[in-house]
């Protein structure tokens, strides 16, 4: 396990910013799993995990709850290359309607900003009619929001800069980092 991996320091990798230890997130991701476990005892949850960058948050969550949850997952994009949404987001692919269909569910994130990737997972999974949907995410940037969202589950609320590692990317680049950095420059996820 490469728990102290750092992020690449050559000339031409941006410069990072510490903001979250691996130890840090490991102790939010099982806050919230105790929190999902609590509010779901009788009914355990569909997990299901926007892709790319959800993966490793959600791998640790499904590791510390207690529920036996059930996963799928979700494959949407609002990015082009590079650090701005393209404001446009489509769904590739979801879980099926046998999946979900009157089934308590929980989106989980890997970051919630303007809210509209995030939104439009929730419209495409309502179509399916779960019992109930939520959201859970590791990273809340609530400053850039543009749609109306609520966000149940939290890991770290923030605001500024782009930020990589433990799932999130720049350029499909440094999600392997345990811990998560922000960037010294102006860019934005």
């Amino acid at each position: 396990m490469q728990t102290n991996r750092q992020p690449p320091t050559s000339s031409t990798d941006p410069r990072f910013t510490p903001l979250w230890t691996p130890e840090q997130i490991a102790n939010r991701v099982a806050d919230i799993a105790r929190k999902i476990d609590h509010d779901y005892a009788s009914n355990p949850p569909v997990l299901v995990g926007a892709l790319k960058g959800s993966f490793i948050f959600l791998a640790d969550l499904v590791r510390q709850m207690k529920l036996p949850a059930e996963i799928e997952f979700m494959r949407l994009s609002s990015y082009n290359a590079g650090t701005e949404s393209s404001g446009h987001v489509r769904v590739a692919w979801g879980p099926s309607v046998e999946a979900i269909k009157d089934r308590p569910v929980i989106v989980v994130e890997d970051i919630v900003d303007t809210g509209l990737t995030t939104s439009t997972a929730l419209g495409h999974l309502r179509r399916k009619r779960p019992a109930s949907l939520r959201v859970c995410t590791l990273l809340d940037r609530p400053e850039r929001r543009t749609t109306k969202l609520t966000v149940d589950y939290v890991g770290f609320t923030f605001s500024g800069r782009f930020v990589v590692g433990y799932g999130l990317d720049l350029d499909q680049r440094y999600r392997g980092l345990p811990g998560i950095y922000g960037l010294e420059d102006d860019r934005e996820n």
